[in-house]
């Protein structure tokens, strides 16, 4: 089972994502897109590298703008999964925009 990271732990990574804001309970971002049609566009990436990782953002679609918050439901935190979830996401979000 992964491990919750400190809040120190997670403010340091924060730094270093762009655009992520949050705390130990959990790191989000909002993004707004183009047109609707892109963010669903994304959304659908952003599910296939969830699939892949097997670790799901809660993700809240109103109209372009998409809002991803990262937390490992099971342990109540932040931990690295959701780390490497919010880079994928950003790898995702820098290849539309």
């Amino acid at each position: 089972m992964a491990d919750v990271l400190t809040a120190e732990a997670v403010r340091d990574e924060l730094g270093r994502l762009a655009g992520w804001s949050g705390d130990c309970a959990g790191i989000t971002r909002t993004v707004e897109l183009a047109s609707f049609p892109d963010a669903i566009a994304v959304v659908d990436r952003v599910a296939v590298t969830a699939e892949e990782l097997d670790h799901h953002p809660d993700i809240d679609i109103r109209w372009r703008t998409l809002t991803f918050r990262c937390v490992t439901h099971t342990v109540g935190g932040v931990t690295r999964r959701d780390l490497e979830l919010a880079r994928r996401i950003d790898d995702i979000l820098g290849s539309v925009r």
